[in-house]
């Protein structure tokens, strides 16, 4: 047995709370709607610390757990199952303490009359916004189980194209650690034994030679600790102005001017993710004017969410989606003509999901290209700053052979 904290209001509207014993919440919320209250919230009371739950509770949700949830659920709704039934389930077999605490209260609010997409809507950082309207959708439409259907082939999709980013810089950004901590290695450990050699020799050293003992004699004192610092503090500094919402918007801008072709594969993963997100919303039935918004909140760039701000406002005058678009540089000519094109033949969704698939495999060549000229660039830097110290360690000794022979 638990204790659960209830907070109700009764038949003459007036609130209330108080605690209840039961084994779980369902029980807790059975008893009071026989008492005709109506049921606010139900939470379980505290048990103290323990270090094992505070462990799971830390346990963040990661968007995979979403997705099978959210597969799961639609196949248990396609095949009959009562909805209660069927979230009954998914809290016993989810492994995530978190996520399991989650169901768990949209299970009750669901048993206390609140619609799944109502719900859903209290628990924001599980459940997005586009999430959420989509449920509703398919509420309203009687196609609860196509809708989940779609957030699970929404998710996927973003997460796949998550993994082949976030795989394919795992080698370059290997290399870049790597050469960081050979440098600080030679510069802090290997120099300063070769500079005591050096100055037994009492001869002048080599304009190189001086210049990495002065780095590594600097780096070794006090003012080594006010660079290490100055440089902390500078980087932090940046992530906490980029947080901002003008910061954002500059990272946002810049982030479409980086070189290398790192700026085109940013490009086109913001039209992937655009055209992903407003193909799913429009073909689950969401209001074409909520599904602008809610995909220029869920574009990931200020620049994407301002244009959609201007085709809100273009679709209220009467006006087609596409004309906005193209005045705005992100958006390349194809897809502009291709969501003109569907609007005037009635297919916008099917137009968006072509663009989409259509994107998502240019950002896994560009990818795979970038990682194929990166990686000799990479390996060629670090062996060049490698081969810089070696051979300012052995100038003096070079030099002093060329004495010695004379």
């Amino acid at each position: 047995m638990s204790t659960f904290v209830y907070k109700v209001r009764d038949v003459r509207g007036v609130p209330s709370k108080g605690e209840l014993e039961a084994e779980d919440r369902a029980s807790v919320a059975a008893n009071l709607r026989s008492r005709g209250y109506t049921i606010l919230d139900i939470s379980e009371k505290g048990k103290g610390f323990s270090f094992r739950e505070q462990l799971a509770q830390s346990k963040r949700i990661k968007s995979k757990d979403v997705t099978v949830f959210s597969r799961q659920f639609a196949t248990m709704i396609n095949s009959g199952l009562a909805m209660l039934r069927a979230l009954s389930i998914l809290e016993k077999q989810t492994p995530n303490p978190k996520l399991q605490a989650v169901i768990s209260r949209t299970r009750a609010d669901v048993e206390a009359g609140m619609s799944l997409s109502d719900a859903m809507e209290k628990h924001p950082r599980v459940f997005s916004r586009l999430y959420v309207s989509m449920v509703r959708a398919g509420e309203a439409g009687g196609i609860l189980d196509e809708a989940l259907d779609r957030i699970a082939a929404q998710l996927e999709a973003e997460d796949s194209l998550k993994r082949q980013i976030r795989s394919a810089m795992v080698y370059p950004l290997l290399i870049a650690v790597f050469a960081i901590v050979v440098m600080m290695a030679m510069i802090l450990f290997i120099i300063p034994i070769f500079s005591k050699m050096y100055a037994d020799l009492g001869h002048k050293l080599p304009l190189l030679t001086r210049i990495m003992v002065g780095i590594s004699d600097t780096m070794r004192s006090i003012w080594g600790v006010f660079i290490m610092a100055a440089i902390a503090g500078a980087v932090y500094g940046l992530v906490r102005l980029k947080r901002t919402p003008r910061g954002m918007a500059v990272w946002d801008r810049m982030k479409l001017k980086i070189p290398m072709g790192i700026g085109d594969i940013v490009r086109k993963v913001i039209m992937a993710r655009f055209s992903r997100t407003l193909s799913t919303l429009v073909s689950s039935g969401v209001p074409i004017l909520q599904a602008i918004e809610i995909t220029g909140e869920t574009a990931g760039n200020v620049v994407v969410s301002e244009a959609m701000a201007e085709v809100k406002t273009s679709v209220k005058e009467g006006r087609p989606m596409s004309e906005p678009l193209a005045k705005v540089d992100v958006f390349p000519a194809m897809v502009t003509q291709m969501i003109a094109v569907g609007e005037e033949t009635g297919a916008v969704d099917t137009m968006l999901t072509k663009i989409a698939e259509f994107y998502e495999d240019e950002v896994n060549a560009s990818v795979k290209s970038l990682t194929s000229i990166l990686e000799p660039i990479m390996m060629i830097a670090v062996g060049g700053l490698v081969g810089v110290i070696v051979i300012s360690l052995y100038l003096p000794i070079f030099n002093l052979m060329q004495i010695l022979g004379k």
